[in-house]
């Protein structure tokens, strides 16, 4: 499968506007809280995604409990294992998500061939905060 080019992941930092992050987490330690501050420090509107911590606030965001409650989607951003990646890729394609991105060792190829058949736009195994100073983007989002 063909990775995305340094200017298409540009592109899509600084033209996506929301991001909906699935697998969302409320302890500090662990990507799925500290990379949803680092959207919105960055100016992103960030839904929250985990039925287990729905109606709960995270960086003064509530919770929701689905990814159809997160809508629009511009960018479904997921933070899941490898194995159960697929399910939520499938549900941004039935939900008109316009790109996706799997997290950091997140890898599902199928996936991928069925996102971008769907012409979503697709990054897996990579993390907006890295990407974000490698590719030398601005403070925020314009």
């Amino acid at each position: 499968m063909e990775a995305m080019t340094d200017a298409e992941i540009r592109d899509l930092l600084l033209t996506t506007r929301r991001i909906a992050v699935v697998g969302a987490s409320d302890k500090p330690d662990r990507a799925g809280c500290y990379i949803p501050a680092f959207l919105l420090q960055h100016g992103y509107d960030v839904a929250l995604v985990n039925p287990m911590l729905a109606g709960r606030e995270i960086h003064g965001r509530t919770v929701v409990a689905s990814l159809a409650e997160a809508g629009p989607l511009d960018l479904v951003d997921v933070f899941r294992r490898s194995d159960q990646a697929g399910q939520v890729v499938d549900e941004a394609i039935q939900l008109g998500a316009r790109s996706v991105w799997l997290q950091l060792g997140v890898v599902d190829d199928a996936a991928a061939t069925r996102a971008r058949t769907a012409g979503l736009r697709y990054v897996q195994d990579r993390c907006p905060a890295i990407e974000w100073p490698r590719l030398g983007l601005p403070a925020r989002i314009a």
